[in-house]
């Protein structure tokens, strides 16, 4: 039992949660229910939703009404059920997206940190050279090209997803490369290379899993940037037809129109979505980022020693 709750313990989120207090103990929590339930709703988009996200009705424009509880929209469908089938496409597109980005950032960075010499300077300055680009520009140049600015449901969503993970590669090799630098000069990476261990041993046993440690909070920030730039996307009018999955993006460019004529539902709940969900996503990001800095946990020791542990701290620590 007492491996089993030491391994709990030391799950990212639960480790950070263990350390936080106060204010910055409420974000976290915060993050980490508003992310739940984004997560939930996509998982259960088929039974919470009544209807389905390409179905479309005769009452268009509809008020909000038992039928349709949170309106129409002008083509005919339900702002309701396009809203909650929307937050199952911006998951899909978040794990391809980020699946892919760290997938290829993390080997990239491992190659140009430990190899180092020409190889490292190609790819740093590419890295930098589409850094330097703005993020949503690039992003439609990588869907007109993949997709030609629209697509179907899964072609859309890889076409989307794609996009995103070129903005995305350079972060991850960012990072990857510092730490392997930093970790190839470490007393154990030297050890490694005296007693005759090969290269790819070396990077994958022993520098991998020390330079990724911090992927879990860049992961979380980069969760919220990828609805943005997918919404983004939907909103300018590359992203996936409507005709064949939900998507906020899309469904907030096409009910500017409405708002002029006082219809307010059918942008109010798909933009309410993408602030919420962005905000759970960033609190939860920035609170793990927070508290995965060590001054940050001085000050909390210091704090503690001076005016003595709080009840709820006692039973955390317990």
């Amino acid at each position: 039992m007492e491996t089993k709750k030491s391994l709990f313990a030391r799950l990212p989120i639960i480790s950070q949660l263990k350390k936080s207090v106060g204010l910055q103990r409420g974000m976290l929590i915060a993050g980490i229910v508003l992310t739940a339930v984004f997560l939930l709703t996509a998982a259960l988009a088929p039974l919470i939703s009544p209807y389905g996200p390409t179905q479309r009705f005769n009452e268009t424009q509809a008020p909000p009404s038992s039928a349709h509880i949170w309106g129409t929209t002008a083509g005919g469908y339900d702002v309701f059920s396009r809203t909650i089938w929307g937050s199952q496409t911006a998951f899909l597109v978040i794990v391809v997206a980020v699946a892919l980005s760290i997938f290829i950032g993390v080997i990239l960075g491992l190659l140009s940190g430990y190899i180092g010499g020409w190889l490292d300077r190609i790819l740093v300055v590419v890295a930098d050279a589409i850094y330097a680009f703005p993020t949503l520009l690039l992003a439609m140049v990588m869907s007109i090209a993949i997709s030609q600015g629209r697509s179907n449901m899964w072609s859309g969503i890889f076409s989307a997803a794609i996009s995103i993970t070129v903005v995305f590669i350079p972060q991850y090799f960012r990072v990857i490369r510092a730490e392997t630098i930093r970790l190839k000069a470490e007393p154990f990476v030297e050890s490694a290379i005296v007693v005759g261990a090969s290269s790819v041993r070396i990077m994958a046993r022993h520098i991998y899993k020390n330079a990724t440690r911090t992927l879990p909070l860049i992961f979380t920030l980069n969760a919220s940037e990828a609805i943005l730039t997918l919404a983004g996307l939907g909103f300018l009018g590359f992203g996936i037809e409507p005709s064949s999955a939900a998507e906020w993006g899309y469904d907030l460019n096409h009910a500017q129109t409405d708002a002029a004529s006082g219809i307010w539902w059918t942008g109010v709940f798909p933009g309410a979505a993408i602030v919420i969900t962005v905000l759970g996503l960033t609190l939860l990001g920035e609170s793990m980022n927070d508290l995965n800095d060590p001054r940050l946990r001085g000050r909390k020791r210091a704090g503690r020693k001076k005016n003595g542990p709080t009840k709820t701290e006692e039973l955390m620590d317990a």
